[in-house]
């Protein structure tokens, strides 16, 4: 992903567009993150559920939401080349980068208010999927009352979905019985799902 998020940065940059650094998040995070922010966009590089090298761009519309079909199809019409393309800024008008460290923390709290009944005494085993999760699905169990045990919650930037996460649930399942836990969640590797 850090190519993709290179090549990403440079264009919109290019384009006169500054960006908003938030790090590893979970793509419910991006949506609510670009909202929070009052962001004009939001971008999620991912390959969900997939292996690795399967990444691609995800483009929220402004508050986080989905992007209107029309919108969808300029923007392919723009990288295919069969759209005229803006002028292109120089100097003091291209974009900036600014990278942020409240990122995680805002989008705990939010999760934080969805919260209505707490899981004090509950043990949950958290299959992160080397992904997205790693950081914030552990922290936002806990948060809300859990004992919490994460596993496949290393990423490397190599390993995302490989034999873990939601679509390789007998490594949860065991997880499950051994630690006698009283619930599994699956992510994948973006953690827009959980099984």
């Amino acid at each position: 992903g850090e190519m993709l998020e290179a090549a990403v940065t440079a264009g919109l940059t290019a384009a006169g567009v500054d960006v908003v650094s938030v790090g590893v998040l979970p793509t419910p995070a991006v949506a609510y993150l670009t909202g929070d922010y009052g962001a004009d966009l939001g971008v999620m590089i991912s390959a969900s559920h997939n292996p690795m090298p399967d990444n691609g761009i995800k483009i929220f519309a402004a508050g986080g939401h989905k992007l209107d079909d029309e919108i969808e199809d300029r923007i392919e019409a723009v990288l295919h080349g069969d759209a005229e393309s803006a002028a292109r800024p120089t100097g003091a008008g291209i974009g900036r980068v600014r990278a942020v460290s409240d990122a995680l923390d805002r989008y705990l709290a939010h999760l934080a208010t969805a919260v209505h009944k707490p899981l004090t005494g509950t043990t949950v085993v958290v299959d992160c999927a080397h992904g997205a999760a790693s950081q914030a699905g552990p922290a936002a169990y806990a948060a809300a009352g859990a004992t919490v045990i994460a596993i496949n919650a290393a990423p490397d930037g190599l390993n995302i979905n490989d034999g873990c996460g939601s679509t390789h649930l007998s490594v949860l399942q065991q997880a499950v019985l051994e630690h006698g836990a009283d619930l599994g969640l699956a992510h994948d590797g973006d953690a827009d799902r959980c099984l």
